[in-house]
């Protein structure tokens, strides 16, 4: 069993609330928590979610939560 989407609203959860703190605001935006799915089909391809960030001085980021196979 995979847990990409629960630590995936975990990481969403925290930076959300690190927007809010008084101190150090470095995160301007937290994008919505993005499925891996086909570029023109749609369908599921992953359990991969990814999540865009933006700083406070306009630089992006991807956050990638991906399942390791062992």
């Amino acid at each position: 069993m995979e847990y990409c989407d629960y630590i995936a609203d975990r990481i969403r959860q925290g930076l959300n609330a690190a927007k809010e703190q008084a101190f150090g605001n470095i995160v301007d935006t937290v994008g919505r928590t993005q499925a891996d799915l086909h570029p023109t089909e749609g369908w599921y391809q992953s359990s991969t979610k990814t999540i865009e960030v933006v700083d406070k001085n306009g630089q992006k980021y991807k956050v990638t939560v991906e399942a390791v196979e062992e």
